[in-house]
């Protein structure tokens, strides 16, 4: 049986033509967008880093590099959509303060971060092998059809010498040649105008990519962070086993044996019975007060309730210092980073009420950026870190455990400021 196969093979090379015209086009907008902008990149960061010593640079720093990391990011957009390279961003987040835009925390936060000067090397490769690569697609296509149009007649309105390549153009003849060249690279085109564009993604994932370096620094971080999870859950579940042994069941038991001896006093001694009646209803009152506090402690019954925000503010009341809760979620981020998230807080204000001698705390509690951040500040002394044997060592384990970090600013004298934030979406 015969099958006709020429719309198939048309097809085909319809769509072979339109890849590679395609290809021109994006390699062609890419070239004469990526140059100007790396180029101006480029120049404005490197003013501003060298203007960091005499102060300005301080200042204006946190913009360009924010501008760089969009330009950046861009690209990526870029690579994935045409090219289909996916190159992930890693950059680490920028603490942001409640009272306001704070220059030198996002500025020095910025310029430790790897991937930032990752982008800083990518840039002088993007305005130069970059530029070649995006270009390469559009001269493959188009600068053939210069070619064409000398040997149709052009080569009249050329001056004399003029050149296609390395055929000088002097009369038809020589444009006839010219044909000839630009239908060899036409051809060359037909090949290789969409791999260059592909090289050019590739040559951009490879600068701008993380390094197995950095990769495996990642895997080691995310391997102690998760050990540590498992950690504080077997103590945490050592921690209910002895509240339970020394609290409660102690006093349940006690209630039991008051409970037997009553019946024995019932009618022997009444006014005993009704004491030890009475005794046990307090114990019972004090059994259930424990059982209580230990629910709390698991996953506070507010917290499952009525989300982050309220269980924040109900943690705020208990506090022997008067403290001031701004919230701003739009919605409810997973359980488990909720509960990580309230007792993070809640041992950032214990460690304040106990240590800092503040008269006053602050808690702000923020989404943006698929990042939730919190910030606890007291007005204390100061002089808070975090350090073996420190609690705040333990919040940044059980923060560590999400992805998420912990800074501290507590020069001597206060304030302090702690900063968390935690990779989540809301919903």
């Amino acid at each position: 049986m015969d099958i006709d196969t020429r719309n198939g093979s048309g097809d085909s090379g319809r769509a072979r033509a339109k890849g590679i015209g395609r290809a021109a086009l994006r390699g062609l907008g890419l070239a004469l967008i990526a140059l100007p902008g790396a180029v101006l990149c480029f120049t404005l960061s490197l003013v501003s880093i060298a203007l960091i010593p005499i102060g300005v640079g301080i200042f204006t720093t946190p913009y360009v590099l924010t501008g760089v990391r969009a330009f950046a990011n861009w690209r990526r957009v870029l690579a994935a959509e045409w090219g289909g390279v996916r190159i992930p961003a890693a950059y680490r987040p920028v603490p942001e303060e409640p009272g306001g835009f704070d220059p030198w925390t996002r500025t020095f936060s910025m310029l430790r971060d790897p991937a930032t000067w990752r982008d800083l090397r990518w840039l002088p490769v993007d305005m130069t092998a970059g530029f070649v690569t995006a270009l390469l697609p559009a001269v493959l296509v188009i600068y053939p059809l210069e070619g064409f149009a000398l040997a149709a007649g052009l080569w009249r309105v050329f001056p004399d010498g003029y050149w296609y390549g390395f055929v000088p153009v002097t009369g038809q003849g020589t444009a006839f040649l010219a044909a000839g060249l630009g239908l060899v690279i036409l051809f060359f085109g037909h090949f290789f105008a969409p791999r260059a564009l592909q090289a050019h993604f590739r040559l951009t994932k490879t600068v701008l990519g993380a390094n197995q370096g950095e990769l495996a620094e990642r895997v080691r971080v995310l391997t102690e962070t998760r050990r540590d999870a498992v950690d504080s859950s077997a103590a945490e579940l050592r921690r209910i086993e002895r509240d339970l042994h020394d609290g409660a069941q102690a006093r349940l038991v006690a209630m039991g044996m008051d409970l037997g001896t009553i019946e024995i006093l019932l009618d022997k001694d009444p006014e005993k019975a009704r004491e030890l009646l009475a005794q046990a209803r307090r114990s019972s009152v004090d059994a259930l007060a424990e059982l209580r506090d230990l629910v709390r402690g698991i996953h506070p019954p507010v917290l499952a309730e009525r989300g982050l925000g309220d269980a924040v503010r109900a943690l705020a009341l208990r506090l022997p210092l008067p403290s001031e809760v701004t919230v701003e979620l739009d919605g409810r981020a997973d359980a488990p980073v909720e509960s990580a998230a309230y007792f993070a807080i809640s041992e950032v204000l214990t460690n304040a009420v106990k240590h800092s001698g503040a008269d006053r705390l602050w808690v702000d509690l923020h989404h943006a950026e698929g990042m939730l951040r919190i910030t606890v500040t007291d007005d204390g002394r100061g002089g808070a870190v975090i350090g073996a044997g420190s609690g705040l060592a333990g919040v940044e384990r059980r923060l560590g455990t999400f992805d998420g970090v912990l800074a501290v600013s507590s020069p001597a004298g206060g304030p302090t400021m702690v900063t968390m934030e935690i990779p989540c979406v809301l919903s």
